[in-house]
């Protein structure tokens, strides 16, 4: 089949870029003047570009000063007007198709971005306040999300039953890899700015949580449900985490990257069970308290097999 004379495919670059800490996971987020915040992105440029990669490196750090460290491509949106408004290419023709390649950047932490650059690190709850169940399910579910979902599913049982699922409804578990599940569904439902702005529609609810240029937001909660998931059989968490922890500062960071408590006990077991680190010797006096040990990633675990990811039970709220 041919195309038309006049229509165009385009190719655009974005990049999720993930820090964290024992308080907070972050996203390093740019402003778009009166559009909004969005993710670092740009145009793929074939003849200044020799690779994808190589070009989202330039956009990163023309837009951020940020130097990307370890990167993974993370997903190919390439959804028919999933591009409005035109975030990758704001002067593209009206009948262009554009593609978004996104990947996903891990980095120890969060170099500080100068004044020169219209960036900043923000919380990823910011946008996704109720994927936050460290000290139990926010209250805006079941205040705001399960009404509202059961009002616009009325009798459709699938509707349903999707809201039950995600949202760990009616005596369903809490899934903490359905983020983008989750975050469709609220779109789907006229609950996000971006149903009101995209499809023109009044919203059932206003939620908290803030909105993003084009399907940047359906980017990050993409790249939450995958490192949600990898943390549990790859050992990228150490990826983000200083050269040596306390355990208790591991714990919290991995905590907060899922969005859930563990069990303290539970936790240092499966550390121990699969030697993913070593005590230093050191003692830290930051704890606030008694000095705790500090430890390592054991790096060399990954030269001799394939190493496991945590996957320490959450103590369910």
């Amino acid at each position: 089949m041919n195309l038309p004379d006049d229509a165009s495919l385009l190719v655009g670059l974005s990049a999720v870029i993930v820090a964290a800490d024992v308080e907070q996971p972050y996203v390093l987020a740019t402003r778009q003047g009166d559009a909004g915040a969005g993710l670092p992105f740009g145009p793929f440029d074939p003849s200044g570009h020799r690779t994808f990669e190589l070009g989202l490196r330039d956009w990163v750090t023309a837009q951020t000063g940020f130097e990307l460290g370890y990167v993974e491509q993370l997903y190919t949106f390439g959804d028919r007007g999933r591009e409005l408004p035109r975030a990758d290419y704001p002067n593209a023709p009206e009948n262009a198709r554009i593609i978004s390649i996104a990947y996903l950047g891990i980095t120890p932490e969060r170099t500080e971005i100068g004044g020169a650059f219209n960036a900043a690190w923000r919380s990823w709850y910011y946008y996704f306040p109720w994927e936050d169940h460290r000290n139990g399910p926010p209250a805006m579910i079941a205040d705001i999300i399960e009404p509202t979902l059961m009002d616009w599913a009325g009798d459709d049982f699938e509707r349903r039953d999707r809201a039950r699922l995600a949202f760990g409804l009616d005596g369903r578990p809490w899934i903490e890899e359905r983020v983008i599940e989750r975050y469709e569904l609220l779109y789907e439902a006229s609950m996000t700015p971006e149903s009101r702005r995209d499809l023109g529609v009044t919203l059932r609810a206003e939620l908290p949580g803030e909105p993003m240029l084009s399907d940047h937001r359906r980017m990050l909660a993409v790249a939450l449900s995958r490192l949600r998931g990898k943390i549990k059989y790859r050992p990228v968490v150490f990826e983000m985490t200083p050269e040596t922890f306390t355990l208790s500062e591991l714990q919290q960071v991995v905590e907060s990257l899922l969005g859930l408590p563990l069990h303290k006990q539970n936790f240092r077991r499966a550390m121990e069970k699969n030697k993913l680190v070593e005590g230093t010797g050191e003692l830290s006096s930051g704890t606030g308290g008694r000095p705790a040990e500090l430890f390592r990633f054991r790096r060399e675990t990954l030269r001799k097999k394939a190493a496991l990811g945590i996957a320490a039970p959450v103590t369910r709220t």
